[in-house]
């Protein structure tokens, strides 16, 4: 099953990566959980672009689902582009969506996916509202 993402998304950030030697499986292409990693890297980067640690005062994020659509292959040597998006913030939760591209094929969408990114009090254990600065990220 494929799942589409949403027209309403909003660009944020663009993190450029080379795919490593390791990031490959016995079949010579990148590893499905390696995706995942990529997805990541992109959020925590955009993250910290906001604030100097996105977890400040016991609080911050946290995924709560993911997905990965898996379009081609990605194979070593590679270096791409995470496209990253955000929509749909709610009270304590936001969408992050991503595409990932070669960067020598723009606009080619090797991978998308997305992450449903809840703000939780880390002591507590408990979700809480979206700080005002995250959610005017959000909405831009």
């Amino acid at each position: 099953m494929k799942i589409l993402l949403p027209d309403h998304k909003r660009w944020v950030h663009d993190s450029a990566m080379d795919v490593r030697w390791g990031d490959m499986d016995s079949l010579g292409h990148v590893n499905n959980t390696v995706y995942f990693r990529y997805m990541e890297s992109a959020r925590v980067e955009w993250l910290r672009s906001t604030r100097d640690t996105p977890h400040g005062a016991g609080q911050g994020p946290v995924v709560v689902n993911c997905f990965c659509n898996y379009l081609r292959q990605i194979e070593y040597p590679a270096q791409l582009v995470v496209k990253m998006f955000v929509s749909d913030a709610a009270r304590t939760a936001f969408e992050t969506w991503y595409h990932i591209e070669k960067a020598d094929a723009p606009g080619e969408v090797y991978a998308s996916g997305g992450a449903t990114v809840l703000w939780v009090d880390f002591a507590r254990q408990k979700a809480v509202d979206l700080p005002d600065w995250m959610r005017g990220m959000v909405e831009g």
